[in-house]
């Protein structure tokens, strides 16, 4: 028998009774960027297959039949977590999107213009790009192939040059200086190896 991807099974404790074609909505979030990606109904075969699969399986109400987004396109949604809400009647899904979700190509079927996007996470993304494939000219690149040592020598200068702007009260030169120190610190997190999100795992258990 093939083993379940997702080890904590959820079928058991939706109550799918409360539609009368017994459905319940399930919202899919990108894992990484918590970007809401699209909304679709579940059954229960749906939810078990995608719990046993790891990818997203939805009930179409259009082709009245189970159906894995991206069975055709192959961009399918690869499951991280998924939760229940405390009326135990709607779904949230937490995944990978391996390409573009909306049928028009756009990353939403949401209007993006609305969406506040976390661009934390881009920049942070963006940085580790520049470690794996490095690109001529980038000032990101060129920090590390200085290495550990200079890029943790940039983050102390940024933190001095930081401290010095905010006893003054000329508001640009300060947040100019916290944003040098914002982006030496996500620089020395990937160099090290880590991301941003480990470190909020620490705030995290610290505010438990």
């Amino acid at each position: 028998m093939k083993e379940a991807l997702i080890k904590t099974s959820l079928a058991g404790k939706v109550d799918f009774s409360k539609s009368a074609n017994g459905l319940v909505p399930a919202i899919v979030q990108d894992a990484q960027t918590r970007k809401v990606l699209m909304l679709g109904y579940m059954d229960r075969d749906a939810l078990e297959r995608t719990e046993e699969e790891g990818r997203v399986t939805f009930f179409s109400r259009s082709k009245d039949r189970l159906w894995t987004k991206g069975e055709e396109s192959g961009h399918f949604l690869l499951v991280e977590n998924m939760s229940l809400d405390c009326d135990r009647d709607t779904l949230l899904i937490m995944a990978r999107p391996m390409g573009p979700v909306c049928h028009t190509g756009a990353d939403t079927c949401f209007d993006e213009e609305n969406i506040t996007d976390n661009f934390l996470i881009e920049l942070e993304n963006t940085i580790i790009d520049r470690k794996v494939n490095p690109r001529p000219g980038s000032y990101t690149a060129r920090l590390f192939e200085k290495g550990i040592n200079k890029i943790a020598q940039k983050v102390g200068e940024e933190a001095v040059e930081l401290v010095i702007e905010s006893k003054d009260d000329c508001e640009e030169l300060f947040l100019n200086e916290a944003a040098d120190l914002l982006y030496h610190y996500l620089v020395l997190l990937v160099a090290k190896g880590f991301v941003l999100e480990d470190v909020m795992d620490v705030l995290k258990k610290r505010h438990k």
